[in-house]
C-alpha cells in the first residue's frame, strides 16, 4: 500500500522556475524583474544586472544571458 499523502502531493502543481534580471540587491535580498515586466523579491545574493533563476522567492542560481522571446497565442 502506498502513502496517500505522497500521492496527494503529486497531484499539486509544482512551483515554476522563473528567470529574470536583478534590479536591486541589499542585505541578502534582491528584486528581480521577470520577462513580462513583473517584479518579485527573492532571498539570496547576486550582482545588479545579472540573470538568475528564482523559485519560491529564493535564487536557485545564475541564468544564461540569452534573449527572451515572447509569443502571443
Amino acid at each position: 500500500m502506498s502513502n496517500a499523502y505522497a500521492q496527494f502531493l503529486k497531484l499539486l502543481p509544482q512551483t515554476p522556475l522563473q528567470a529574470g534580471t536583478v534590479l536591486t540587491s541589499s542585505g541578502g535580498s534582491v528584486v528581480v524583474e521577470l520577462p513580462g515586466g513583473g517584479r518579485t523579491q527573492a532571498r539570496g545574493e547576486a550582482p545588479v544586472g545579472s540573470h538568475v533563476f528564482v523559485r519560491d522567492s529564493v535564487i536557485e542560481g545564475p541564468a544564461p544571458d540569452l534573449p527572451i522571446l515572447e509569443f502571443d497565442i
